[in-house]
């Protein structure tokens, strides 16, 4: 079992900047890779950004040059941030965080993210 918490949705104007968090917790050993995913109001969930426990990243076209995507290990614990910049409207959405593991996804709940002037 994964234990996923996300923070640091809100509200900012175009052109600004969030930092989401996303803290794992349980059978964090068993991660392979971790990811930031969003759903926007009618459409489909889309990936944002993966990290792997090695550290390979990959993006979206529509976020790179743009998001960046990290992760912290302690002893007990995984985080993993999304450093959002130069954020656009198109970006509003719930973002979601993702734990893979070789058997099963494990999900947050989600914290919404809304760019608008």
């Amino acid at each position: 079992q994964v234990q996923l918490v996300e923070s640091g949705g809100g509200l900012v104007q175009p052109g600004g900047s969030l930092r989401l968090s996303c803290g794992a917790s349980g059978s964090i050993f068993s991660i392979y890779s971790m990811g930031w995913y969003r759903q926007a109001p009618g459409k489909q969930r889309e990936l944002v950004a993966t990290i792997t426990g090695g550290g390979r990243t990959a993006y979206a076209d529509s976020v790179k040059d743009r998001f960046t995507i990290s992760r912290d290990n302690a002893k007990d614990t995984l985080s993993v941030y999304l450093q959002m910049n130069s954020l656009k409207p198109e970006d509003t959405a719930v973002y979601y965080c993702n734990a893979h593991l070789t058997i099963k996804d494990y999900w947050g709940r989600g914290t919404q993210v809304t760019v608008s002037s």
